[in-house]
């Protein structure tokens, strides 16, 4: 079958295991990313042709540069599909694709799975339960929302990925600071309320609008925790047939169906609430979730999430079935944390459980796998003592941490 000519968008170093399997799978692979990651190790025998963008700031590139390359780009290559490897490039996939008429997810849909406002106004008008949410356009409508919900609040970017700009907010003076803060940029913000409770993530893939694979888990350190508070990112997987499994995914199915996912990998986060313990849905995104969260799905699951979302893209492109291959169903744990050396000492975490030690500079990264759920949550209780009291490197945000 005639190879097809994949260009993939990536302004972070990810998506090595995507890109190696489309390539396998008999593909031509182009790579567009930031001048920045140039030194970085991507699978560079699996990729034909790269070219690089000049990083305005961290994962902002010039749109109209992109533009104007890709078409010089469409010159000599019939490109067949455009992919976004990072939650920040879906938007530049997206334009790419309407303006060259390349098919996949356009400018509408592609706003459901990146824009938190329009996220919220999707799952309202679904009938999906989610946290009391307002725009902050108007100044009537922002002192409408405060008099009608009690603080505290959160304000927060619509176009971030994970916890990155959000500002938990206490007082009305607070918030109105907050917004003055903003300037003209307050049309980039939305203010929801804030629910305490405990968040859960769920990541699927999705062929031809039907999920064909899920795996739900509950964050023990919440991204917006470890992003405002620094300490120790945590997240186990749940149970398949446990009470929680079953609700998230019922939930999971509502948001995608109801958001237009024809294809693909997604990450989709729920809150339950700690006062009436009913599901809240947080946010969703067409792409596999951050913070080596796959690797946890893997271990679990023995599903590769980059690597069945390329073979997803491949079976669409080439107008074949694709069938998710045998699925386990171990128990597993991820634990991440920023260390005060450049390459930890993992001796002191050796035990059974440990699947692997993630190769990260300055941080301690562990997968964990086990029968046993109740022994991953020991293990990663066990290794988030460690590393608070030995190795931990707290620096607040100033930065973007992904998850």
């Amino acid at each position: 079958m005639k190879e097809k000519i994949i260009v993939c968008l990536s302004s972070y170093f990810k998506g090595y295991d995507f890109i190696e399997e489309m390539n396998k799978l008999g593909n031509i692979v182009i790579l567009v990313t930031s001048n920045s990651l140039k030194e970085k190790k991507w699978p560079w025998p699996s990729i034909k042709e790269v070219y690089y963008m000049d990083d305005l700031e961290p994962s902002v590139w010039n749109m109209d540069n992109l533009v104007e390359g890709f078409s010089h780009l469409m010159k000599t290559h019939k490109v067949d599909a455009v992919i976004a490897l990072d939650d920040f490039d879906v938007e530049k996939a997206a334009l790419v694709r309407e303006i060259f008429r390349i098919p996949g997810m356009g400018q509408t849909t592609h706003r459901y799975f990146r824009d938190k406002l329009a996220m919220r106004q999707m799952a309202k008008d679904s009938g999906i339960k989610a946290p009391e949410f307002s725009s902050i356009f108007n100044d009537e409508i922002v002192n409408a929302f405060a008099n009608n919900n009690a603080a505290p609040w959160v304000l927060k970017p619509r176009s971030e990925a994970s916890a990155t700009g959000i500002m938990k907010i206490k007082s009305r003076e607070e918030l109105w600071e907050a917004i003055e803060k903003l300037g003209n940029r307050r049309h980039y913000y939305l203010l929801e309320t804030f629910k305490p409770g405990d968040v859960y993530h769920v990541d699927s893939l999705v062929f031809q609008k039907e999920i064909v694979f899920t795996s739900c888990a509950q964050y023990l350190s919440p991204p917006m925790e470890v992003s405002h508070e620094g300490g120790v990112f945590r997240t186990k997987t749940l149970r398949r047939y446990s009470e929680e499994f079953k609700a998230l995914d019922e939930a999971n199915t509502k948001v995608l169906k109801s958001f237009g996912l024809v294809n693909g990998a997604t990450h989709t986060e729920f809150i339950r609430g700690k006062a009436d313990g009913e599901w809240y849905f947080l946010e969703t995104s067409s792409r596999v979730g951050g913070a080596h969260i796959s690797d946890m799905v893997e271990a679990s699951s023995d599903v590769n999430l980059w690597r069945e979302w390329a073979r997803i893209e491949n079976a669409l492109l080439k107008n074949i079935n694709y069938k998710v291959p045998k699925i386990t169903h171990f128990s597993a744990g991820l634990i991440i944390a920023l260390a005060n050396e450049k390459n930890p000492d993992y001796e002191v975490f050796q035990c059974e459980e440990v699947l692997k030690f993630l190769p990260l500079d300055h941080h301690v990264g562990i997968v964990y796998k086990s029968d046993s759920h109740e022994k991953v949550e020991q293990r990663l209780d066990e290794a988030a003592e460690m590393i608070t009291k030995v190795y931990l490197n707290i620096i607040l945000p100033n930065s973007k941490s992904k998850s």
